[in-house]
């Protein structure tokens, strides 16, 4: 029985997974023309699973593949030579005795004990790539293990020369090699020449640019399903679901098949009708969310740890800045290497909605911590008698709570965290029964849009800086339009004035047809 696979190598015979083989023919493209290359993703990005895939798509006939992984080496390997190169010979026996490459394997044997440098190791490889009639491709995970390393930089560097030199007809080498890793190898420097001009070179510049996306697009997402819905016989709609699937993610291969797993595992077998629908991807978000996981603590310590990132993707989730995009900008890159961020035309963006909520959800509840709310937003005072939220309430409660514990001194603090000071307000009272789900929107009001589900009924909030009526008439027609987007007659609107003269009031709007409630804190 397959299953949605959540943790290593995806296999096609025991899991449901999305058909990328148009990913794989451009990879193969890449290897039939000898390129060297570096596939540079996230953690859990599907790096580990397209060189399976890869390699399983590579006829026998033409290639021999050696698939090794640096993750199982310890660090004591990397302080010697010798060791270094012991280990990555072993390791390559071991993967060619299960090919049972007799010949291969016994030049491995003759040389284990005089390959100890770096010029001995280029002769063996020399020796493997001469003997063998097929193309040898080389392809190494985790490869970023060592990459702070001297020698692993040396490693490279060996293998760049017999690349140039075999390119000219002078040397045997392999065919292709394929590094895999979170971090780029190709920037890598290394040190050339041991004098006082200290001339540096990449080890690794003769790496072509890998450019194809790894992400999955709605179409790709859609062979999985239509393979889980004929192998369950499930009702499905595969391309509705296969779309909303990928506005939460944006194709990122984990929470594609995170958001399966939890539907399949953990929400179907409580249902009668075995079937799935929209509301049962909004609830998979939330358990997803709500759910210790690697991918989430990760996140988190990558934004912990460089508070430069932490404070860039403050400013694009809190604050609604539009940051554009430049790959030269060591922040942008770094967000982008941990998968945090992504160019979304030109403009910086988190790269899918669920990271963006997993932020602003941890983001909310710091600051929680720090903020004395008890007595404002106990949640029994806001259910009204049918179980549903009394909206109006809350957001009143949240203007007196703002009136009565913020003065002028605190200006600065409230025009920076206002958004999030209310988002940590109504947390409490939607726990458990509830869930919030927010958009930003990029533009020079800098809004923000939060989608509270409470049972089943949606409440749309715009949260805004106030900057004139001019810009208040504007924001109101734009959430007219997003109440139509959601199909809810009625919304919200928080707006922070942070003038010396503002007046803390409410107003009941109606317009084009939709009744909004707004507030002014």
């Amino acid at each position: 029985m397959k299953e949605f696979n959540v943790t290593g190598t995806c296999i096609p015979k025991k899991h449901y997974m999305v058909d990328i083989k148009n990913k794989l023919s451009q990879m193969k493209k890449l290897v039939d023309k000898g390129d060297y290359f570096t596939i540079n993703k996230p953690r859990q990005y599907g790096k580990t699973t397209a060189l399976y895939l890869l390699s399983n798509k590579l006829s026998k006939e033409d290639y021999l593949v050696l698939r090794i992984s640096f993750e199982g080496f310890d660090k004591e390997i990397y302080k010697e030579q010798k060791v270094f190169i012991e280990e990555f010979l072993l390791t390559l026996k071991d993967k060619l005795e299960l090919k049972n490459e007799e010949k291969l394997i016994d030049i491995i044997e003759k040389n284990l004990a005089t390959a100890t440098n770096m010029r001995k190791l280029a002769r063996v490889i020399t020796q493997l790539t001469k003997e063998e009639k097929r193309r040898i491709v080389l392809m190494i995970d985790e490869v970023d293990k060592s990459s702070n390393n001297q020698l692993f930089l040396d490693f490279l560097g060996m293998l760049r020369s017999k690349y140039l030199a075999s390119i000219e007809g002078e040397d045997y080498t392999f065919h292709s090699v394929i590094l895999a890793g979170v971090h780029d190898v190709k920037n890598l420097k290394v040190k050339l020449r041991a004098d006082d001009e200290k001339k540096y070179n990449s080890p690794w510049n003769i790496a072509v640019d890998f450019d194809i996306d790894l992400s999955f697009n709605p179409k790709e997402i859609a062979t999985m399903l239509k393979d889980y819905r004929k192998d369950k016989n499930i009702k499905l709609n595969v391309e509705k679901i296969a779309k909303k699937i990928h506005y939460y993610t944006s194709g990122h291969p984990y929470l594609v098949s995170k958001l399966a797993k939890v539907i399949d595992e953990k929400i179907l077998p409580q249902k009668e009708n075995k079937s799935w629908n929209l509301k049962d991807l909004a609830e998979a978000v939330k358990i997803i969310l709500n759910k210790d996981s690697v991918n989430f603590e990760s996140l988190i310590k990558n934004l912990e740890n460089n508070q430069d990132l932490y404070g860039l993707v403050y400013k694009i989730i809190m604050e609604g800045n539009k940051v554009r995009y430049n790959l030269y900008n060591p922040i942008i890159d770094l967000g982008e290497l941990y998968g945090i961020l992504k160019n979304d035309d030109g403009i910086v963006r988190v790269h899918n909605r669920i990271y963006e909520q997993a932020i602003y959800d941890y983001m909310s509840s710091k600051l929680e911590t720090d903020l004395d709310m008890k007595g404002y937003n106990f949640r029994e005072n806001f259910i009204k008698a049918d179980g549903y939220l009394d909206f109006k309430k809350i957001l009143k409660k949240f203007q007196l709570f703002i009136k009565e514990q913020y003065s002028d001194k605190d200006q600065e603090f409230l025009e920076r965290n206002g958004r999030l000071i209310f988002l940590a307000f109504i947390k409490p009272i939607i726990n458990g029964k509830g869930f919030d789900f927010k958009e930003v929107q990029t533009s020079q009001e800098k809004r923000l849009d939060v989608v509270i589900t409470y049972l089943d009924r949606k409440y749309i909030v715009e949260l805004k800086i106030w900057r004139g009526d001019k810009y208040h008439q504007k924001g109101l027609k734009q959430l007219v339009d997003y109440l139509d987007k959601q199909n809810v007659k009625k919304g919200y609107l928080v707006s922070f004035n942070f003038n010396q003269s503002k007046e803390y009031k409410e107003e009941e709007i109606t317009k084009n047809g939709k009744d909004i409630f707004a507030v002014w804190v």
